[in-house]
């Protein structure tokens, strides 16, 4: 079943150059950590990346943060709130994925997913992209914390062992921040129709992976069959 996915803008061309350590064969994953439909996603990503690395070692797969919404200390407008609730409880009906609704009540949301992909840059750095983005999504969909908190995010980072005092001063840095939006410039040249989305670099060509929320065969034959390529011209 494929469910309707968050529309982004997307500018030029992607260029392949701007995409490091490309290989002859690449997937790009690319999500927000606070995406959730990603966290809807979860299972049958986690199911279709093992698939993949078992079956295609020379496949290369890369997770590209995408960013829903930059840094704000507002307040979440009352119609966000309820769109996002509304969005929980269609991704919650249609996948039956589980949310903890106290996190409406106990935390004062704010629309900034900008900070939580900053610690996933972080948190790459150490090689812990996987575990941290793991992290955020349990804390804000199951623990009722908010991840556009530096508070949640350095907890967070300290449970992986990452240096808090470390992480907190590159948090908001300039560098960070900068990191972060050349990410995303580069990543909303991919080919993409919202997040989760996977795009696959082949031969110096930019594919959009079919993606099925509840079955991840429908990727892996897309993927298999193009695959075949490699092999072909090996």
């Amino acid at each position: 079943m494929q469910v309707p996915q968050l529309s982004i803008l997307i500018n030029d061309q992607f260029t392949l150059g701007n995409v490091d350590d490309m290989n002859l064969a690449t997937l790009f994953y690319v999500y927000d950590p606070m995406c959730s439909w990603c966290w809807g996603y979860k299972p049958t990503w986690t199911f279709l990346e093992e698939q993949l690395k078992q079956q295609f070692p020379q496949l290369s797969i890369e997770y590209r943060l995408g960013g829903l919404a930059a840094d704000t200390d507002e307040p979440m407008p009352e119609e966000m709130e309820e769109f996002l609730q509304q969005t929980w409880q269609q991704v919650s009906q249609q996948l039956g994925t589980e949310f903890n609704f106290d996190f409406w009540a106990k935390c004062q949301p704010r629309r900034a997913t900008y900070p939580a992909c900053r610690g996933v840059l972080l948190a790459r750095d150490k090689g812990l992209e996987q575990q941290f983005y793991q992290a955020v999504q349990q804390a804000y969909y199951l623990e009722a914390k908010n991840p556009s908190d530096d508070d949640t995010l350095i907890s967070i980072a300290t449970e992986l062992g990452m240096d808090s005092s470390a992480f907190a001063c590159a948090l908001n840095s300039e560098d960070t921040q900068q990191r972060l939006q050349q990410e995303i410039n580069q990543t909303r040249r991919l080919p993409i129709q919202g997040f989760p989305s996977l795009v696959m670099a082949l031969n110096g060509d930019l594919i959009l992976i079919e993606l099925d929320y509840k079955n991840a065969q429908t990727s892996f034959k897309q993927i298999e069959s193009l695959m075949q390529e490699v092999v072909l011209d090996a």
